[in-house]
């Protein structure tokens, strides 16, 4: 365990149970959540690089424009 997690992890002893079940909670949904992802890239990885190659050209083709925050 790092030290970092330890510090946190101590700090969050001196809380009360529903503060301390409430980050657990959190916790827990972050690292299901990036488990997920990691299955989801994992069983396509080809899809993804021809997704992204496809990107690719149409920028070099002039076909994109620059996202403007502002108009979203």
């Amino acid at each position: 365990m790092t030290e970092l997690l330890e510090r946190a992890i101590a700090l969050m002893q001196a809380l009360p149970e529903t503060e301390q079940d409430a980050i657990a909670s959190v916790i827990l949904a972050e690292i299901e959540e990036e488990q997920r992802w990691d299955e989801s890239f994992s069983r396509s990885p080809d899809l993804l690089a021809q997704l992204a190659s496809s990107a690719m050209t149409e920028y070099h083709a002039g076909k994109t424009q620059e996202l403007d925050p502002e108009t979203l």
